[in-house]
């Protein structure tokens, strides 16, 4: 996505308009598909060829990762798209051509990665390597077009809609989302995002989700997050120490 001054002077002037900052369907997920990206692709580089359970485990974080994007490129082409044309004709055909690309670049980047699970040994670094070559060049291609929605596409979206429909747009998306993948999602989100980011996205969903959905997303962000961090979003959302109260306690309270 090739972003010219026009554009960036689109978001900016929206974002000075706004009386307080705008609701941003993409800051929160992109931070996760940024963060994921990023991880994998450094699994990639470092993984020992020679070592078949670490290879498969690598292989298979590649496969997730395609399987999420996918999954994610489908969400965009579903919720977001939509509204984009309905109130601005034309502002998401660049993107949504670059969205058929990254699916070539993912059914080919999923083939590269089974070929290289079943690979004879002797095969493997090769495969590897250009595996990671391919997948670093993915990976350029998405924070690219990640910053061309997050400042075209932001900017449209901000120009036509109130942030009351934008919420409804984003949470016509989530409840569009499995159990299973929503899980996921938390896992690379929450602790990618800053602590007031991190602190508004879980107390909204404490309000609307029940208990037990909220404790288990609690259960799947805390490890990844280090102690001054838990601190920080036990303080902002009152939770009480957790020596003193298992998850689904901290989900209740």
């Amino acid at each position: 996505m090739k972003n010219d001054s026009r554009e960036l002077q689109q978001v900016r002037s929206a974002a000075a308009n706004a009386a307080a900052p705008r609701v941003d369907l993409y800051a929160g997920i992109h931070k996760a598909l940024r963060a994921l990206l990023a991880d994998t692709l450094v699994a990639v580089g470092r993984v020992d060829v020679e070592d078949p359970l670490e290879l498969a485990q690598t292989t298979q974080r590649v496969l997730q990762l395609l399987d999420f994007m996918r999954s994610h490129l489908r969400h965009e082409n579903e919720f977001v798209h939509p509204a984009l044309e309905a109130r601005s004709p034309g502002a998401s055909s660049v993107i949504a051509y670059e969205h058929e690309g990254h699916e070539e670049e993912i059914t080919r980047l999923a083939n590269e990665t089974t070929a290289l699970l079943q690979a004879p040994a002797e095969e493997r670094a090769a495969d590897a390597l250009t595996l990671y070559r391919h997948l670093s060049l993915f990976t350029a291609h998405h924070f690219e077009h990640m910053y061309g929605e997050e400042t075209a596409h932001n900017a449209a979206l901000w120009a036509h809609y109130t942030d009351a429909e934008l919420i409804a747009i984003h949470d016509a998306l989530v409840a569009s989302i499995p159990p299973e993948e929503m899980m996921f999602v938390m896992r690379w989100m929450v602790p990618y995002m800053s602590p007031q980011e991190r602190a508004g996205m879980l107390a909204d969903m404490r309000a609307k989700a029940p208990p037990p959905a909220f404790a288990a997303v609690l259960g799947v962000v805390r490890p990844h997050l280090g102690e001054r961090e838990w601190e920080k979003l036990a303080q902002a959302l009152n939770l009480p120490p957790v020596q003193d109260a298992g998850l689904e306690a901290l989900a209740g309270c």
